[in-house]
């Protein structure tokens, strides 16, 4: 990940980030509201140095029912405060006592029935409040780059959370396609990976070209705040201009099997880019997974900022599902990871 270029230049700060739990606050925003009727218990939970699998544990020995009967939209990391929600699964509609949720260091701020369990990725984002420590650099310098971020948005980069702590996910990959077993559950997590890396690569390629976020010949586009995408398309000034009000992004693969969607130049980078991984290309083929496409950029909503002390710098912002805070401290410059010594680094553009 420290490879990865950055979208707005070098690095403007040095800092210490999740220093305690409470400095790196997430709140799940949430995709629908409860129906007030049904066999399922939605909870919004605040944990605290907890991540999300353990909650739910947690949860269904509180409910006194299986593991598979707790639901939730997104994992959340451990070392914070998070605010989520949680389904669980009472056809008899006993709700046990809340407060005995407490014992286990969660906390209920909301309890609702609903019709249906909690499915992945149903959330409309998340926002975040972080505090930054010990920080070093040039308060205007820093101010200027968050105003870019602000109004350009992020490289949609995949964060380190894809490739395993030590970043080894990628390698097992390698060689679980070379015809290692592993247990289905690490099979997900493997193939997850190593289509990460390639998308890594090619939006490293496109920030190194400077069109990550205004695209080229023969771009497929994403609408904002959505899915659909549509493309390829020859560069326009009206397309250029839609980007530039981030109304739409320009797109990199998810790699798989079938054509590459892209065409012209946006396509001749694309190759370029994954041409040292043909193992990797070829494993996510022969997995069955096929070509989809994923935003190379990402608008950081609500972005706001203060300097409460000196050394200390406040971010509070939203991001959408799959985006990644730590994204957003990589294009500051090199902040580590109080929690456990690692850092999210930005390096000099080439």
């Amino acid at each position: 990940m420290s490879e990865l270029p950055g979208g707005h230049g070098g690095p403007v700060l040095r800092a210490v980030f999740r220093a305690a739990p409470e400095d790196f606050i997430v709140e799940e925003l949430p995709g629908f509201e409860a129906s007030g009727e049904g066999e399922h218990l939605l909870l919004t939970i605040e944990k605290r140095g907890m991540n999300t699998v353990h909650a739910a544990r947690c949860l269904a020995r509180w409910a006194g029912i299986a593991e598979h009967g707790v639901s939730y939209a997104g994992l959340k990391d451990r070392h914070a405060v998070t605010r989520q929600r949680f389904t669980v699964h009472l056809p008899k509609r006993v709700a046990p006592d809340p407060a005995a949720l407490e014992a286990m260091e969660l906390r209920v701020l909301d309890s609702a029935w609903h019709q249906r369990k909690l499915p992945r990725g149903a959330l409309r984002g998340n926002r975040f409040s972080l505090r930054l420590r010990e920080v070093e650099g040039d308060p205007a310098a820093i101010d200027a780059r968050l105003q870019a971020i602000a109004t350009g948005g992020l490289p949609n980069y995949f964060g380190e959370q894809r490739f395993g702590r030590d970043g080894d996910n990628v390698d097992a990959a390698r060689r679980m396609f070379a015809g290692a077993r592993v247990h289905r559950d690490k099979r997900s997590i493997y193939l997850s990976a190593a289509r990460s890396a390639l998308f890594n690569a090619v939006l490293a390629g496109r920030v190194r070209a400077g069109d990550w976020a205004s695209g080229r010949e023969g771009e497929v586009w994403m609408l904002d705040g959505s899915q659909s995408v549509f493309g390829p398309e020859p560069a326009t000034p009206e397309l250029a201009a839609r980007a530039a009000r981030l109304d739409i992004h320009p797109t990199g693969p998810l790699w798989g099997r079938g054509e590459l969607r892209s065409a012209g130049a946006t396509r001749e980078l694309e190759l370029a880019a994954v041409e040292p991984y043909a193992d990797i290309r070829a494993g996510l083929e022969a997995a069955g997974l096929k070509q989809e496409r994923r935003a190379l950029r990402v608008r950081v909503g609500d972005l706001a900022w203060d300097w409460p002390a000196p050394g200390e710098l406040a971010l509070r912002f939203e991001l959408p599902p799959g985006a990644y805070a730590t994204g957003l401290l990589a294009e500051l410059g090199e902040a580590r990871d109080g929690s456990r010594g690692g850092t999210c680094a930005a390096q000099p553009q080439e």
